[in-house]
C-alpha cells in the first residue's frame, strides 16, 4: 500500500497545481478519463470551437435585412469536428505524456483508473486488470461531474447522446431533439441549427434559461421559439424508436404528444462525482446537490484533505475552478498562512444567439432576499454600433443600490454579451459605483461599451 504525500484526483484545473516548488513532496495523480477534465475535453474549449463555426454558419442568413445577399451552401461536418479535436485531442495527450514521462515529474506517479475510497485517507483505484489501494497526507479531490440522465422508461435501450458525446458523432441529422432548457441544450441548439439540423427543445420547465434573470429568460425563450421547434411545459413519459431515429412521447398542457429527431440529445444538467470517489468513506461531507462541502479555504472537514471545482463548487465554471485551484497550491504551499477563495462576483456566460452574460444578483433574487436596488436596461438599438447591427432584440439590465451607488447585478443579451460584462465585474470586485464608472472615464464611440456606459446613465440614482 503506497503512501504519499499528496494525492490529486482528476486533472483538469487541479493538474495546474503542481509546480517545481511540489518537487519535494512524493505524489500521485489519478484520473480516470482522459486529462484535462470536462473543459478541455467535452465541455468549454470544444463547445466554444463549435460555436464559432455556427456562428459563421449563421451569418450569411443573417446579412439579407441588412442588404448582403449571401447563402451557406454546406457544412462540411466531419471536417469541423476533426479540425476542432485535431487541436483538443493533442492537448490532452500532451499532458498526460508530460505528466508521465518528462523529468518535471519524476516524483509523480500517475494512476489511470477510476478512484474510490474504502477508508479514511484510503484510495483505491482500480486499473487495467488490477486494483492499488493508495494513502496520502494530503487530497486533492478534483474529480469534477458528469451528465444528470433523467430515469425515463425506454431511454436507455433506445439510446441518446450526452454533451460527452454528441460533439464526436460521425453525420449530422435532419432532425434532433434535445432534452433540456438551460445552458447546455441552449448552446447546442444553437450550433446543430446553424449547420442546417431541425431541432427541437423539450423543456420540462415554461421557460429556457430559468435561472438567468426573467427579463433575460423571457426573452431568449421567445427568440429561441422562433427558430427551434419549442416544447415548453412537457413531461417526457417515454422514449422509444420510430421510423426517424428516436421519439418522445411526451405530455403537455394540450395533452398527449409525440417528437422525433434522427439523434436524441439529453441535456439536463450535470452532477458531481461525489459519489463515485465514495468521499462519505473517508469522512467528507456533501451537500444536498452533492456537492462536497468546504470552507472558505477549500478545505473539507476532514484535515489534510481539500476539493475544488466542479465536484465543490455549484457555480461549475471553469474559471472558478482555475481561481480555486491557485488557492488550494497556496495552501498546501502555506498552510501557516492560508488563503481563502473569492467567490463574490462570480460571471457566467451562455455561448448560444444571442450571447447572454451574467453577473451577480437577478432582480428576482434581490427581491426574493430583501435586497434594495434600482434597476435599468439600455437596448441595443438604442446605441450607434446597435444600429449598425440592427438589432432589436438585445440589451443590457443593471441593478445597484440605491444608497451607495454600487452595483450589485448585471444581466446582458445579445451581441458579444460575455466581453461587454467584464467592465461591471471589474467595478463590482474592485466598488466602482455606478455614477464614478459612467462619467469617470472615457467610452469610445461609436462601439458596443456604450451600452454598458448607457445603461449606466439610465440608473435613477
Amino acid at each position: 500500500m503506497p503512501h504519499y504525500d499528496l494525492v490529486i484526483v482528476g486533472t483538469g484545473s487541479a493538474n495546474s497545481i503542481l509546480d517545481q516548488r511540489f518537487a519535494d513532496r512524493k505524489v500521485a495523480i489519478v484520473e480516470k478519463g482522459t486529462f484535462g477534465g470536462t473543459c478541455l475535453n467535452v465541455g468549454c474549449i470544444p463547445t466554444k470551437m463549435f460555436v464559432h463555426t455556427a456562428d459563421l454558419a449563421a451569418a450569411p442568413a443573417a446579412g439579407a435585412r441588412l442588404g448582403v445577399d449571401a447563402e451557406l451552401t454546406g457544412v462540411r461536418w466531419r471536417e469541423i469536428r476533426d479540425r476542432i479535436f485535431g487541436r483538443i485531442d493533442p492537448i490532452a495527450a500532451g499532458g498526460r505524456e508530460y505528466r508521465m514521462e518528462h523529468d518535471d515529474n519524476a516524483n509523480v506517479t500517475v494512476y489511470e483508473g477510476a478512484g474510490r475510497f474504502t477508508g479514511h485517507k484510503e484510495l483505491t483505484v482500480t486499473m487495467a486488470g488490477r486494483q492499488e489501494t493508495l494513502t496520502a497526507d494530503e487530497f486533492v479531490l478534483a474529480a469534477g461531474g458528469r451528465p444528470v440522465v433523467p430515469d425515463v422508461p425506454g431511454l436507455e435501450e433506445t439510446g441518446y447522446h450526452t454533451s460527452d458525446t454528441i460533439m464526436r458523432i460521425d453525420e449530422l441529422p435532419e432532425r434532433m431533439v434535445i432534452l433540456g432548457s438551460g445552458f447546455i441544450a441552449s448552446e447546442f441548439a444553437h450550433i446543430f441549427g446553424s449547420f442546417g439540423v431541425d431541432v427541437t427543445v423539450v423543456a420540462r420547465s415554461g421557460a429556457l434559461l430559468r435561472m438567468e434573470d426573467d427579463d433575460v429568460s423571457r426573452r431568449f425563450t421567445e427568440l429561441a421559439g422562433q427558430r427551434f421547434d419549442v416544447r415548453l411545459n412537457r413531461r417526457t413519459v417515454r422514449v422509444r424508436r420510430g421510423g426517424a431515429g428516436v421519439v418522445l412521447d411526451l405530455e403537455g398542457p394540450g395533452g398527449p404528444e409525440t417528437v422525433e429527431g434522427g439523434v436524441l440529445l439529453v441535456a439536463t444538467g450535470r452532477r458531481p462525482n461525489t459519489d463515485l470517489l465514495d468521499v462519505g468513506r473517508t469522512g467528507v461531507t456533501t451537500s444536498p446537490s452533492g456537492h462536497v462541502e468546504v470552507d472558505a479555504y477549500q478545505r473539507t472537514g476532514v484535515d489534510g484533505i481539500y476539493a475544488l471545482g466542479d465536484l465543490s463548487s455549484w457555480h461549475e465554471l471553469k474559471h472558478v475552478a482555475n481561481h480555486e485551484a491557485r488557492v488550494v497550491q497556496h495552501n498546501l504551499l502555506h498552510p501557516d498562512e492560508p488563503i481563502a477563495a473569492d467567490h463574490r462576483f462570480v460571471p457566467h456566460a451562455v455561448f448560444t444567439s444571442p450571447q447572454i452574460a451574467s453577473v451577480g444578483l437577478t432582480e428576482q433574487d434581490a427581491a426574493a432576499r430583501g435586497v434594495p436596488y434600482v434597476t435599468a436596461t439600455q437596448d441595443y438599438a438604442g446605441i450607434a454600433y446597435g444600429w449598425a447591427m440592427e438589432d432589436t432584440t438585445g440589451f443590457a439590465k443593471l441593478l445597484a443600490d440605491p444608497e451607495t451607488a454600487q452595483l450589485i447585478g448585471a444581466h446582458i443579451i445579445g451581441p458579444q454579451a460575455p466581453t461587454l460584462i467584464q467592465p461591471i465585474v471589474q467595478a463590482m470586485r474592485f466598488g466602482l459605483d455606478a455614477r464614478s464608472m459612467a462619467r469617470g472615464q472615457y467610452w469610445i464611440h461609436p462601439a458596443m461599451p456604450e451600452l454598458i456606459e448607457n445603461a449606466l446613465l439610465n440608473l435613477p440614482l
